[in-house]
């Protein structure tokens, strides 16, 4: 019998019941799948993260915060390389290396997912 990798690894994560991690993969899959919203995507991906997490508003803001570290870097990456074949490859890395968007794109994210991390958590607990 064989299985997918990612199948045999999602259930060995929650067999153990490291809910964590699982909650951080769902809020960063939900803000792939959410990137056209800008400002509710992460919120909402940071709100699964939280109730996903089951442990409390505490542990919802860092499951909202990782998973929304991990977007801003996939975003972050994905613009960069984007807007460098797009507008000539040296002059997009350098554009926004300059521009600051690697600091803004990662806390954008991070602190969007954390605030739905948290209103995540707080459902959850509520419960």
């Amino acid at each position: 019998m064989t299985y997918d990798i990612p199948v045999v690894l999602i259930y060995k994560i929650i067999e153990g019941g490291n809910m964590f991690l699982v909650a951080v993969v769902v809020g960063f899959i939900a803000m792939i799948i959410l990137s056209s919203l800008p400002v509710a995507g992460p919120i909402i991906a940071g709100f699964i993260a939280g109730i996903i997490a089951d442990r409390g508003p505490i542990t919802g803001l860092w499951a909202g915060f990782c998973s929304g570290i991990v977007g801003g870097v996939l975003a972050f990456l994905f613009f960069t390389i984007v807007g460098g074949f797009v507008g000539g490859l040296v002059g997009g890395f350098v554009g926004s290396i300059m521009g600051g968007s690697i600091m803004l794109g990662f806390l954008y994210y991070a602190v969007l997912g954390l605030v739905g991390g948290v209103l995540g958590g707080l459902v959850r607990r509520a419960k």
